[in-house]
């Protein structure tokens, strides 16, 4: 038997809630966000491919869910390399998914539902077959949009090293070795040199996502093509930025941007400070043009970012060692492994992960919030290999929605939807990113309820488990997936301790991970325990309690007595209980 001991600090409730960001509108303190991938959410004209009115038309499914918002993928005007962030135009929608007034009429039927929307926001890059990036390689270095990219004619030794490496993979296309891309790549049909800005551009992701200009904190006087922060260039990309927001705001009354690849804007700055700066200008133009509109970011340091104005902030997965420890296993970023902590064979580690949510948790704090997701459109579903029973996705989603920080759910993981392995590549999805990009099962027809289109022409192809993994067939089911989510954002709402800024400590030894107990406070000295075993053992832990323990919420048959100011926890396999501490 595992003793746990418990800090009587933290069953007294002492630790306050969060602050909340100066600027943050009060509905993130209690947010829940449910992540649409437009391609793959609903389809409204038959064509095997989601848009903008098959969201409108499930829009009652999503309230049903109790969320808060949406945060759609980007839908602009795409070249469809790499799942829309490629952007050819910022401000009209891409054909596949509708027209601008679409965004509106999305926007005015989700607010009619209380549900706010978010819009991706893709600053660091456009596709090579933007008008901005066209015009820049052929007007020549005096051109309106010459500075919105960065150039160069010369390589050094490494960099001409890289590029020649990519130049020689068997895809040159998808190859992400090297930084600089020669412009003759993005724009064949004119001759080298013919009114180019240079001879190379550099690129951001793919070779066909060039880099937009925000310059460089640390220019080096040796590469005169290295711009400062306040050079022409970067304070147009600025000032574009700025107007992009304007545009959505004003035009279709979103709520919001998540913004992809936040920290990477300005080059050179390690320690981010001329991003941050960057930001800040950004939030005190929101705050005085646009008050109430949020910003999230993908960064990994919500140190930097939320101070510099972000609401909240997104880990890097491949950045977040101790989140990879829970969901696929140490030293593993694709596939689920036995060692991962959501795995049933028990062989998990929580102490990588304890130690680095904490740094983030605590500098998130005093300004904004933290924020975590079940998987999105880079990152395996909770359903993957061996993790394949409802009751682990149960486990784990009781983990996402009583942790603090704003929980996102992808599409599709409230119904276990499965991220099934050997799928083709689509809009550069790649085989690991596909799964978590499959059409929303809605019923068991052949299409999945998904589109009218037959199931060989649909986005890509899905996996309803001989329909149990519907949203048809979970609706009816009071022990689905579906509907334990369901119950879990309702106790998120009603029970303060377990809202995004409610205190957390783990109470529980990082050493000893099963189970994983934590207890959530609240100024009025509410406290709540929850115990984790998503192993397929039983367990125990005995914790000290400052009155009964009263199950809220549970998976499986979780037990506690409590003898002497001691509560013996007996956790069978894979199992989950949310306890409220009785005064």
């Amino acid at each position: 038997m595992k003793k746990i001991a418990i800090a009587a600090a933290c069953l007294l409730g002492m630790a306050s809630l969060a602050n909340a960001h100066k600027t943050s509108p009060e509905w993130i303190k209690n947010a829940v966000i449910y992540d649409i991938y437009p391609s793959s959410f609903m389809d409204s004209d038959g064509n095997g491919i989601g848009d903008l009115q098959g969201i409108i038309s499930r829009l009652d499914y999503v309230k049903s869910l109790g969320v808060d918002a949406i945060w759609m993928n980007p839908i602009y005007k795409s070249g469809w390399f790499d799942g829309g962030y490629d952007i050819i135009d910022y401000y009209t929608v891409d054909p596949r998914f509708g027209q601008n007034k679409d965004v509106r009429r999305l926007v005015e039927e989700a607010h009619k539902r209380g549900i706010k929307v978010l819009l991706d926001l893709v600053p660091g890059h456009t596709s090579d077959k933007a008008e901005w990036f066209r015009r820049a390689a052929t007007e020549g270095p005096d051109g309106r949009y010459a500075d919105y990219y960065i150039w160069t004619d010369e390589l050094t030794k490494k960099d001409s090293a890289d590029l020649a490496a990519r130049m020689k993979a068997p895809d040159p296309a998808t190859s992400k070795k090297g930084i600089w891309v020669p412009t003759a790549d993005a724009v064949p049909q004119l001759p080298q040199g013919a009114g180019y800005t240079a001879k190379y551009f550099q690129k951001n992701y793919y070779p066909c996502q060039p880099a937009l200009n925000f310059g460089y904190a640390k220019p080096d006087p040796k590469k005169t093509w290295q711009q400062p922060t306040d050079a022409p260039g970067p304070k147009a990309t600025r000032r574009e930025l700025r107007n992009i927001m304007s545009y959505w705001f004003d035009y279709a009354g979103v709520d919001g941007f998540r913004v992809d690849l936040a920290g990477t804007l300005v080059k050179n700055d390690k320690d981010g400070k001329a991003t941050a700066a960057l930001w800040t200008e950004m939030r005190e133009f929101i705050d005085r043009e646009y008050p109430g509109k949020v910003l999230l970011s993908e960064w990994g340091k919500p140190q930097i970012a939320i101070p510099a104005g972000f609401d909240m902030d997104f880990p890097l997965v491949h950045e977040f060692k101790g989140y990879r420890d829970l969901m696929t296993g140490a030293g593993n970023s694709k596939r689920v492994g036995d060692n991962a902590y959501f795995a049933k064979a028990g062989k998990g580690i929580i102490k990588n992960f304890v130690k680095e949510y904490n740094e983030k948790y605590q500098a998130s704090r005093p300004y904004g919030y933290i924020s975590f997701f079940s998987s999105n459109h880079d990152v395996n579903r909770v359903n993957s290999e061996s993790r394949d029973t409802p009751d682990q996705h149960k486990v784990f989603m009781t983990f996402l929605l009583t942790m603090p920080g704003v929980p996102f759910i992808h599409y599709g993981d409230e119904i276990s939807m499965r991220n099934v392995r050997g799928l083709p590549s689509v809009e550069g999805s790649r085989e690991e990113r596909s799964g978590a990009r499959t059409p929303m099962q809605w019923d068991n027809t052949p299409s999945v309820g998904f589109s009218t289109a037959a199931p060989e022409k649909l986005y890509l192809p899905t996996f309803t488990d001989g329909g149990k993994l519907t949203v048809e067939a979970q609706d009816k089911d009071p022990n689905s997936t579906l509907n334990y989510v369901r119950q879990l954002i309702a106790l998120r709402h009603t029970e303060p301790g377990l809202s995004n800024a409610g205190d957390w400590q783990l109470i529980s030894d990082p050493e000893l991970p099963y189970p994983m107990v934590y207890c959530r406070t609240t100024d009025n000295g509410d406290t709540y325990v929850i115990a984790l075993n998503p192993a397929g053992r039983k367990v125990q832990a005995q914790v000290p309690v400052l009155g009964k323990l009263n199950l809220l919420l549970g998976v499986g048959k979780p037990s506690a007595k409590v003898k002497n100011g001691t509560a013996t926890l007996s956790m069978p396999g894979v199992t989950s209980a949310i306890y409220k501490v009785e005064k």
